[in-house]
């Protein structure tokens, strides 16, 4: 199943997307009644996808997400692949739909896409194993995490430099029923592809990052994991467009666009 969140005349709303996406034109959202865990009830209302708005696929408490977890990418950032995941955290007020604008800051020279697969957590857990880690996520979406990289170096940590307001593109939906061990990855800017990869390459699959982080903090339903970037990560200039691709899922695109002041 795929799962999204709409806007529609009739207001916001979790919905089953219906439909191939090579059709979109007979693509349609058929309204859950109230919200996408467990085993969704439908509310009879459906609208065609094509006059709706698509928004972030869920309302995540925390995005926690995984540094350095393809080799190549650690070796671009010049460092050794980490043993163990390298976790963060991207505050919820980062996330953004598909289509919403990437908002870059005044206060940096250089933005940088990152684009990766996210896991959405279904049902409330702590100290998850990773034979049972698939148990609890609820499906799979894209993701960009999007990052600040002069002030990321300059910190020394990155709450800054990845938690500015749209720093966190997800969509288009949710897709439920999927195995994440051999997803392509693909990012665009302009139309040119830049990151190219797949995570049968990730250092840490994602049942080994589920029992990581629920071994640190309770995860709950509508959270986001992002289970790190491949090489290829570069900067975003004003009035160009990004597009996340992962296979299986969908495609997320944003426009970049530049704030103005300080």
């Amino acid at each position: 199943m795929r799962l999204g969140r709409i806007a529609s005349p009739d207001g916001v709303a979790f919905v089953s997307i219906e439909g191939e996406e090579a059709d979109a034109a007979h693509m349609t959202a058929r309204e859950i009644a109230e919200h996408p865990f467990g085993t969704p009830t439908f509310t009879g209302r459906s609208w065609p996808l094509a006059d709706v708005r698509l928004l972030a696929p869920i309302l995540a408490t925390k995005v926690v997400a995984v540094g350095k977890n393809y080799a190549a990418h650690a070796e671009e950032m010049g460092g050794a692949a980490p043993e163990d995941p390298v976790i963060f955290l991207k505050p919820s007020t980062s996330i953004v739909g598909p289509g919403a604008p990437i908002v870059l800051p005044p206060s940096s020279e250089r933005v940088d896409y990152e684009g990766e697969l996210a896991v959405v957590i279904g049902r409330p857990c702590k100290d998850v194993p990773a034979a049972k880690a698939l148990d609890v996520v609820l499906g799979y979406t894209v993701a960009n995490d999007v990052t600040a990289r002069d002030q990321q170096k300059s910190d020394g940590q990155w709450t800054r430099g990845k938690g500015y307001d749209t720093f966190c593109p997800l969509g288009p939906w949710i897709e439920t029923s999927l195995d994440a061990s051999d997803l392509d990855v693909k990012t665009e800017l302009d139309g040119v592809v830049k990151q190219s990869s797949n995570t049968g390459l990730l250092l840490h699959d994602v049942p080994k990052i589920v029992e990581w982080v629920s071994a640190v903090m309770t995860l709950l339903p509508g959270d986001v994991i992002l289970t790190g970037t491949p090489e290829g990560v570069g900067p975003m200039t004003d009035g160009q467009s990004v597009s996340v691709s992962v296979s299986g899922i969908g495609t997320l695109m944003n426009p970049v666009v530049r704030k103005s002041g300080r």
